[in-house]
């Protein structure tokens, strides 16, 4: 479990998140979503120990302030934004950085480390580029990889900062039936930005509501998918359906 206690991120005089507090269960996709400027990248930074803030993270009972580097790797994976990975490593070397917490005093990995880190690749299916170079791929590629690293770090709670903002929509249906079933099948606790409100529906069992750094709202998609919390946040007339084949609600834009 992933537990945020009175969270607070501020650049100098300026507040950027106001006290959050939520959790996330081993098991659970929790979505967070809002305006550009709510503060999800913001806060998923903070969760991963990116950057500073006041409050307390923490997973059964330990803090990640009082946690190494290294600790915390082994607690949480982050698959972030618009990274720029080294275009010299192959896709291989790349993901085989997230056995970075286990490696011995050498630093080199075990057979179960390279097991670790093909698994990892055939689960986002890639292992087929797996001796190309990093600067050879893609956008919807690299992010792939980025998963894939994550993944081979085997820890129980994963970050996803916009995990499909350079994918198409194969892909972004793909990597999402895969997040949802890491933390199904898998038992991930998992928090995932999302821009698009109705593959946050369709894939998230709890969706966070973000506004000017503070959270609006939370609960179900049913829940939180509500014309009148979508409107006043995204400042746009909307009309929330019922999906036509599948129990869910869908936001559209209200017709002028």
């Amino acid at each position: 479990m992933l537990k945020i206690q009175n969270l607070s991120v501020s650049y100098g005089p300026r507040r950027i998140l106001h006290n959050i507090s939520f959790e996330v269960q081993s098991g659970e996709v929790l979505a967070l979503i809002g305006p550009n400027g709510a503060g999800k990248s913001t806060l998923i930074r903070a969760i991963s120990g990116v950057i500073p803030y006041s409050g307390h993270v923490s997973t059964n009972g330990d803090d990640f302030a009082l946690l190494s580097t290294m600790q915390r790797a082994k607690y949480i994976a982050t698959v972030p934004q618009a990274v720029s990975l080294p275009p010299a490593y192959t896709v291989w070397e790349t993901v085989l950085l997230g056995r970075t917490p286990y490696l011995g005093f050498l630093g080199q990995p075990s057979k179960k480390d390279e097991e670790i880190a093909r698994q990892s690749l055939e689960r986002v299916s890639a292992f087929s580029f797996a001796e190309r170079r990093v600067g050879e791929l893609s956008g919807g590629e690299q992010q792939r990889i980025l998963l894939a690293r994550a993944l081979c770090q085997s820890t129980p709670i994963l970050l996803l900062d916009e995990p499909t903002a350079h994918l198409d929509l194969q892909y972004q249906v793909s990597l999402l039936e895969l997040v949802s079933e890491l933390a199904h099948n898998d038992h991930l606790a998992v928090l995932v930005a999302l821009h698009d409100l109705n593959l946050a529906a369709h894939y998230a069992d709890r969706i966070a509501l973000m506004v000017a750094g503070n959270i609006k709202a939370m609960g179900e998609p049913k829940d939180v998918l509500q014309p009148e919390l979508i409107q006043e946040a995204y400042c746009l007339p909307v009309k929330v359906v019922q999906h036509p084949f599948l129990d869910l609600p869908w936001v559209l834009p209200s017709p002028k």
